[in-house]
């Protein structure tokens, strides 16, 4: 099995920064994605970023600019620096731990962090 287990959320005001961690343990394929979504009360959940164990980010064009996914792949851990934060950044920021075997493919999820951007 598979844990993700994310930290660094909090309540942050207009402009300031945060440091989102995500830890992955248990039975992780070598080449995987790991990457942020994130869920806004009453919206779906959406993409953010993900970074390739290889070190490709791709990033959603509202936090181009403003937040750097990177990762530690001895650690299995992922990290999302996020600045100029804005009230529409609040949300739940959930982790994802993503990988194809044999063309099945797997995806796992952590308990998400809350993310609260006010004055």
């Amino acid at each position: 099995q598979v844990q993700l287990v994310e930290s660094g959320g909090g309540l942050v005001q207009p402009g300031g920064s945060l440091r989102l961690s995500c830890a992955a343990s248990g039975s992780i394929f070598g080449i995987n994605d790991m990457g942020w979504y994130r869920q806004a009360p009453g919206k779906e959940r959406e993409l953010v970023a993900t970074i390739t164990s290889g070190g490709r980010r791709d990033y959603a064009d509202f936090v181009k600019g403003r937040f750097t996914i990177s990762r530690e792949n001895v650690k299995n851990t992922a990290y999302l620096q996020m600045g100029s934060l804005k009230p529409e950044d609040t949300a739940v920021y959930f982790c994802n731990l993503h990988f194809t075997i044999n063309y099945r493919n797997y995806d796992y999820w952590g308990q998400g962090t809350q993310v609260t951007v006010s004055s």
